[in-house]
């Protein structure tokens, strides 16, 4: 009862909102960047807009104020081209300019009123700020003169600007004012909110159908790649991993691909094992149990057939140990269980030990097993018992392999810094495709290369794995119908 209600928990749970999804996550991010956006669009916009161009406006001022200073000075300190001056600027500005002597009458204005004069009505509109521009002027020790605001018209502000004309003795002999309308930017504010308004709504549903676009998007790939990968957990090896339209994700399909080929090949690997190793442990068991019973029931009493009934069963029995010792030094190799005993030892001595044990072979069973060695001393620092096992697994290998001729080379000389063992046989050869899987565990058991030849399949998996405990580079090369040659190199010890 409470396992179907922990499935119905989880069923419940898929179909609703995973909030740890990449979808809802990627969604997430991208909703919370455009709100953040959008609050500094209307920060800026709302909040900062008067004191922008408040800021804006006194710098407009005070580069105006500057012009006219730098001009009224190069044109000589001349009225009329002061005068001249100051009716362009204000030509193209929304500006008031006035200068006054230093009797305080105004000598020129940039406008005129038709009631008051062309003076008057400028000078009482801006009476009050005039006098509290003069009192900064007069307390001030700035020369290039001094900045109010005024508020004092409801809403109508006026940054004002003030600064001393001086001539070329540096005497003061004009006043200059400017006033520039800070224009009342609430219906400007007005117009932006409301149409941020609109662009915020337009913005957000934008964000959400471009957020649910590319969280689907980017979620799907690995959504089927993940349902691809359960499909291979159950052992079916023909689903296709795609990869969608990203790098990253095509990467992780192609990874997957070349896993799902690599399981399954271990699959069949294992199941060619448990048939070859099933039929390499029944027959020597079937002829022991036969022999036995030979002796139990025929050869019992007869000295020289018990002996020799008795000696197969020694011979299967080894046989049979052989097998289990070769699966388990795979097995501690592979798991790094074995520590090598690593010495000092001459290779030519050691590989012509070796090679003396096949020369039973040479005499009695018409092979041609030539050896050579350059004749030079080379020691290296290995498991002397270790390469002595690669040595003789890479030459049974060929003893099994060797062809018609029966001759097998192999040879010791120095390749650069270290020094090369090779083993050459005339056999059939691998087959291009092939090559690269010899060094595999159960390649003996492949249904690519089956090899009618005893043993345990296992050799040249052993000697793969010695010569990577010894970090050695080691090789194979093959043609059809030619031969193979397998390889290893060591280096050579220079300071003994």
């Amino acid at each position: 009862m409470s396992s179907t209600n922990n499935n119905s928990r989880k069923k419940t749970g898929k179909q609703g909102i995973d909030l740890h999804s990449i979808k809802f996550k990627l969604w997430a991010y991208f909703i919370t960047f455009a709100v953040i956006l959008l609050c500094l669009i209307w920060l800026l916009q709302i909040f900062f807009l008067n004191t922008y161009y408040e800021e804006m406006k006194s710098n407009e001022t005070s580069k105006i104020a500057n012009h006219i200073t730098e001009s009224f000075a190069s044109n000589d300190y001349d009225f009329d081209s002061l005068k001249s001056m100051i009716k362009t600027v204000s030509s193209y500005n929304d500006l008031t300019i006035m200068v006054s002597n230093t009797t305080g009458a105004f000598v020129i204005t940039s406008e005129s009123s038709d009631e008051m004069g062309p003076s008057r009505g400028i000078s009482e509109k801006y009476a009050m700020d005039i006098v509290t521009l003069d009192q900064k002027l007069a307390s001030s020790a700035i020369n290039d003169g001094v900045t109010n605001i005024s508020v004092g018209r409801g809403s109508n502000r006026t940054m004002e600007f003030a600064c001393y004309l001086r001539d070329k003795d540096d005497n003061i002999v004009y006043t200059l004012y400017i006033f520039s309308p800070l224009f009342p930017v609430q219906s400007t504010v007005n117009i932006l909110r409301s149409q941020l308004v609109y662009i915020t709504i337009i913005a957000i549903l934008l964000s959400l159908a471009l957020a649910l676009y590319l969280a689907n998007r980017i979620s799907k790939p690995i959504k089927d790649i993940t349902n691809s990968a359960a499909e291979m957990g159950k052992g079916n090896y023909s689903v296709k991993f795609k990869g969608g339209h990203y790098s990253e994700t095509r990467e992780l399909a192609d990874t997957l691909t070349a896993a799902e080929g690599e399981l399954e090949k271990t699959d069949m690997y294992q199941k060619d094992l448990i048939a070859n190793v099933s039929h390499d442990l029944r027959t020597p068991l079937t002829m022991i149990k036969s022999y036995a019973e030979m002796i139990r029931d025929l050869s019992g009493n007869n000295p020289v057939k018990r002996s020799a009934h008795l000696n197969v069963i020694i011979e299967e029995a080894d046989r049979l140990n052989s097998l289990v010792n070769d699966m388990l030094n795979l097995s501690r190799m592979q798991s790094k269980r074995i520590k090598l005993e690593k010495t000092k030892f001459d290779f030519c001595k050691a590989a012509a030990s070796i090679m003396s044990s096949y020369d039973i072979l040479n005499e009695s069973d018409g092979y041609d097993i030539q050896f050579h060695c350059n004749g030079d001393e080379a020691v290296v620092y290995g498991d002397e018992a270790k390469i002595k096992q690669v040595m003789s697994n890479l030459i049974n290998n060929a003893v099994k392999y060797c062809g018609a001729d029966k001759q097998i080379l192999v040879d010791l000389k120095k390749s650069g810094k270290n020094i090369r063992f090779s083993v050459t046989d005339h056999g059939k050869g691998i087959a291009p495709d092939e090559v690269a899987h010899v060094w595999e565990r159960y390649y003996k058991s492949s249904t690519h290369h089956v090899r009618p030849t005893d043993g345990s399949g296992l050799g040249l998996s052993i000697v793969k794995e010695i010569l990577n405990l010894h970090k050695a580079d080691f090789d194979v090369t093959s043609e059809l119908n030619k031969g193979s040659t397998f390889w290893f190199e060591l280096p050579i010890l220079k300071n003994r």
